[in-house]
Order: structure tokens, then C-alpha cells, then sequence
């Protein structure tokens, strides 16, 4: 089969010729028709720090059709369409047997979704109803991203919410929080690009990137935020969420994914006696909720999909998303 291989960090994928692999006992090949490009695969070719192996097919927002089975398959058929939950575990321990792969002590990400074809274990797949198409389907990963952060925020009704950063995370923070009972919305970013489709998730307001003073996100939700979600992952966003959050039991979830060293002002956060929670990943249920908001007919998470590129057009535009661009999620076609 074809698919794009990681050379090293700092040096761009090529597309080659590998081995097809074969499933394995309780696993099912799964012919990849759509994987999103995530800016944490952007991360890992440029960061050292994921260490991971030259020769890696990454991708890891999948979606495709079932085209043979491993021994012992009990729940799917080859023709089944499924989204691919991208976390391999060990299926027993009583995180895995709790729908929480992440918690699983042998937990690995599964990526693969830049080649033709994949082999999961038969747990990790989420069956796509008629109704949601496989283009829908690679969005079900950052979908259930966001819904897991919403989750964690342990959001009350009509709270006052501020999203930072308007990229695929993001935007599904808003899609879930207006959702699940939010009050007012305000959503900022580095540049007021996805304004719009901020609005169309849901966010009531879109706040001027030029005025990061806590007072604009006040005057923009009728007061301080109950609850701030940091959803792009760079050193300072943290501290902005706490000069942002109401004081006495405000809320700040951190869903971006930030590699480097950062730095707060703990006395302010002391203070306002502010509730960091941290966010990493989502339950199966995360995933099933969120093909199942498809399923309702939910139309919003597809206008996240601006560009969709062959395999063979895959390298040039990933090196194209580690700058500023105007593209939101692109999707791979393999």
C-alpha cells in the first residue's frame, strides 16, 4: 500500500510504497477513507520531545470501511463504515473495561490513518450509522476532543464561557458548550479568520484578537467568564485564562497541547481561588456521543473541513498548515 512516512523531525513526509499490514486476532483491517491532518501531528514532526520512530505512519482522526477481519472478530462485518477511536490499550485492566483507553497503563496512540489501509483492534471502532458519511467520520476525533473538555469543565447552565483559539478544538468547544446548557459564548483567537465559523458553532461573540484585557471578555458576556477554555497550546495562554476567569470558583480547562515550558502567577490564581483542570483525550462514550449528534443531523462540524487533498498532494499541504493559514481542517483522501 501507499502512505506518508515520518523521516525525522524537521524533515517533510514522503509517500512510499510499504507493506500492507495484515489484522491481527481480535483486530480488523480498515480501509482508510478520510483522515484529518491534527495540529498535534504538526507538533510531534517538529518536536523532539514525542521521540517518535522514523518510518511512523501517523494520522490519527480516521474514518473508513471494514475490508477484512482477524480471527476471533465478534462485533463488526467486513462493509462496516466506522470511525476509529486512535488509542490502543489493553482491553482488561478496569480503565479499558470502564470505556477509558487513555487510562489504560499500556495505552499507545494508534495513528495509520495516512496510509490506504490500517489494522485496529475490533474496540477501537465506533460503527458509522447510514446517515453519517466517512467525511463526517474523521471529524469525530476532534468532536469528541471537545466534548471531553466540556465535560471536565463540570459546566452548570447558563454559564458565561470563553473558548481561546478558533482552530478544529476549539470550534468543537463551542459546539458542545452551546449544546450542553452554556449562557452566553465568547470565542477569540490570533486573528479573526474563523469569526464566522465560531458563530456557526455557536459563539455569541467574537472578540477583537488586539484586546486581550479580561474587561473585553466581560463586557462581551455580561461579566468574567465562569468558565475559560485554553484551546491552542502555547506558553502564556494559561495565565491569560486565569486573568480572564471569574474569581471564587472560576474554571479554566486546558485543552491545548503545549510543549514547552510555561509560567503563572500562582497568587493571582490563589486568589481568585481558580480551578485548573487539565483535559487529555476523551472516553469511548466521548466518541459515540458525538456520532450520535451526527447521527441528529448536526451539519456545524463539517463546515470545519475547508480543504481535502490526495495522498499523493498530503506532504506539501502538512508543511503548509505549520504556518499561518487560512485552511481549518484539511482531510486526507488515501
Amino acid at each position: 500500500m501507499r502512505a506518508a512516512i515520518f523521516n525525522g523531525v524537521g524533515k517533510p513526509l514522503t509517500v512510499e510504497r510499504v507493506p500492507d499490514p495484515r489484522p491481527g486476532p481480535g483486530q480488523v483491517l480498515v480501509r482508510v477513507a478520510r483522515c484529518g491532518i491534527c495540529g498535534s501531528d504538526l507538533h510531534m514532526t517538529e518536536d523532539p520531545v514525542f521521540c517518535i520512530p522514523e518510518g511512523t505512519i501517523l494520522g490519527h482522526e480516521f474514518a473508513g470501511e471494514i475490508v477484512e477481519l482477524g480471527r476471533g472478530v465478534e462485533t463488526l462485518s467486513v462493509g462496516d463504515r466506522v470511525s476509529v477511536v486512535p488509542i490502543a490499550s489493553c482491553g482488561k485492566c478496569a480503565a479499558c473495561l470502564a470505556g477509558q483507553p487513555a487510562a489504560c497503563a499500556q495505552m499507545q496512540l494508534h495513528g495509520g490513518g495516512y496510509g490506504e489501509y490500517t489494522a485496529v483492534h475490533e474496540r477501537q471502532c465506533i460503527k458509522l450509522p447510514s446517515t453519517v458519511g466517512t467525511e463526517d467520520g474523521a471529524l469525530v476525533e476532534p468532536m469528541a476532543v471537545g466534548l471531553h473538555g466540556v465535560i471536565k469543565a463540570e459546566m452548570q447552565p447558563g454559564a458565561r464561557v470563553l473558548v481561546i483559539g478558533a482552530g478544529p478544538v476549539g470550534l468543537a468547544t463551542i459546539f458542545w458548550a452551546r449544546r450542553l446548557g452554556a449562557g452566553l459564548i465568547a470565542a477569540t483567537a490570533s486573528s479573526t479568520t474563523r469569526a464566522g465559523l465560531a458563530a456557526m458553532m455557536g459563539a455569541d461573540a467574537f472578540l477583537n484578537p488586539e484586546d486581550s484585557d479580561p474587561e473585553a471578555s466581560a463586557r462581551a458576556l455580561g461579566g468574567p467568564p465562569d468558565i475559560v477554555f485554553e484551546c491552542v497550546g502555547k506558553p502564556g495562554l494559561i495565565q491569560r485564562c486565569i486573568d480572564h476567569v471569574r474569581p471564587r470558583g472560576g474554571t479554566v480547562v486546558v485543552l491545548g497541547l503545549c510543549t514547552g515550558s510555561d509560567a503563572i502567577q500562582p497568587f493571582e490564581a490563589v486568589n481568585k481561588e481558580v480551578r485548573i483542570q487539565m483535559a487529555s483525550f476523551y472516553e469511548l462514550a466521548d466518541f459515540t456521543r458525538s456520532v450520535d449528534a451526527l447521527d441528529r443531523g448536526a451539519v456545524e462540524p463539517a463546515a470545519m473541513v475547508t480543504n481535502e487533498v490526495s495522498l499523493d498532494e498530503m506532504p506539501e499541504a502538512f508543511e503548509k498548515l505549520k504556518h499561518r493559514t487560512h485552511q481549518c481542517k484539511v482531510l486526507v483522501k488515501p
